[in-house]
């Protein structure tokens, strides 16, 4: 099993020096072209093709993180480790017309 912290410091391993040399902006852009690929592979991608764009968003997301030295598990242990940030609950409770 690989954690979230696991992943972050593979992803760095392997990407840091190309990453921060490209800076967050222009890596942003290559999120975006992501999450693109996931819009098209959610239309009509298989199962297998909609894994591997997760995978290549989630990648992305934490080259950027790496390079703006962002710890994602304190990140998110922090907005949601005690619930829903909108509500405070574990089962969130917002209205739906409320982003929590």
């Amino acid at each position: 099993m690989i954690t979230l912290a696991d992943f972050q410091e593979l992803i760095r391993k392997m990407y840091y020096e190309k990453d921060a040399a490209r800076g967050a902006e222009a890596t942003f852009l290559w999120l975006m072209e992501e999450i693109g690929e996931l819009a098209a592979a959610l239309r009509e991608g298989t199962r297998e093709e909609l894994a591997l764009e997760f995978a290549d968003v989630l990648a992305w997301l934490v080259t950027i993180a790496n390079v703006k030295g962002i710890d994602l598990t304190e990140a998110v242990r922090a907005k949601y480790g005690d619930g829903c940030p909108g509500c405070g609950q574990f089962i969130c409770v917002c209205p739906d017309e409320v982003k929590p």
